[in-house]
């Protein structure tokens, strides 16, 4: 008696594996070009983002001939806040009641940080004003946070970005020149940073290409010249840190620098210089 036939053995075509192939490498392509989308549009964000706030400040000041967060009477619009520990101004003299919803400016055109963590100050009750007067979304504490004199807690006491932990901030300051900032005088200027546990939101958070492709389309695509600039994270520092910066700045005064191209690291923030 013959022996039964072998069972026949399944498997695929090289047709059947080609296809597979193909379908799989549409995946992968699909996947890595859905990143790039997100990002590009994460990083488009910050021009829209900007220009949004700019717009909201510049309609401020037309309607209440002041800069927001420095709005001497902000209190007769919204009502001064009923408060004694947040050193919370009182410049327009009214009195503070159980309804008031925001404390005034000193109004000396610059947008100054609190005296104390916790307390109150310009640089935060700039978000308020905004808000208050519609010109922003959300709600905001009008307090430093609990860090230091200017910890800035996103979505909390300054705007969120779309970006991930990152957020707006606002400040002043005259000519500066440490190690973290080009020399220049900044005036009132907002930052676009990582969030901080102790100050504003201008920790690291941009790799040097995605700086440089914000700068290029907004200003000149410089870290150290125009009206964007780059926050020098140990750039200044020593030779040491030369594969981690941002740019190829080599000094406080080096304004000829370059965004360092080939470093993928996010070590960059970005200064809007004299934003309003």
């Amino acid at each position: 008696m013959l022996p039964p036939p072998p069972a026949k053995q399944g498997g695929f075509s090289l047709v059947e594996l080609s296809v597979v192939l193909v379908i799989l490498g549409l995946l992968v392509g699909g996947v890595l070009s859905g990143q790039s989308l997100i990002r590009a549009a994460e990083l488009r964000s910050v021009s829209t983002d900007y220009q949004r706030f700019y717009a909201a400040t510049k309609t401020f000041q037309d309607k209440y001939f002041s800069l927001p967060g420095d709005f001497r009477d902000a209190s007769k619009f919204w009502g001064l806040r009923n408060t004694v520990t947040t050193n919370c101004i009182s410049a327009s003299g009214i009195a503070a009641s159980a309804g008031g919803q925001t404390c005034d400016g000193n109004g000396d055109g610059r947008l100054n940080n609190a005296a104390a963590a916790t307390e109150t100050a310009e640089i935060f009750q700039f978000w308020v004003h905004l808000a208050l007067a519609g010109l922003v979304e959300g709600t905001y504490t009008g307090n430093a946070g609990s860090g230091g004199t200017q910890h800035s807690i996103v979505g909390t006491n300054v705007a969120k970005s779309k970006l991930n932990n990152a957020g707006w901030s606002i400040f002043y300051t005259g000519p500066l020149a440490t190690i973290n900032y080009y020399t220049n005088d900044y005036g009132n200027l907002m930052y676009i940073g990582a969030a901080s546990t102790t100050t504003i939101t201008y920790s690291p958070l941009f790799a040097p290409q995605d700086a440089w492709n914000i700068d290029t389309k907004m200003d000149d695509g410089r870290p150290g010249t125009g009206t964007i600039f780059a926050m020098e994270w140990g750039s200044f520092a020593s030779a040491a840190t030369s594969a981690g910066r941002c740019t190829t700045s080599t000094s406080t005064t080096d304004y000829a620098g370059t965004y360092k191209l080939d470093n993928t690291a996010g070590n960059c923030s970005l200064i809007f210089m004299k934003a309003f």
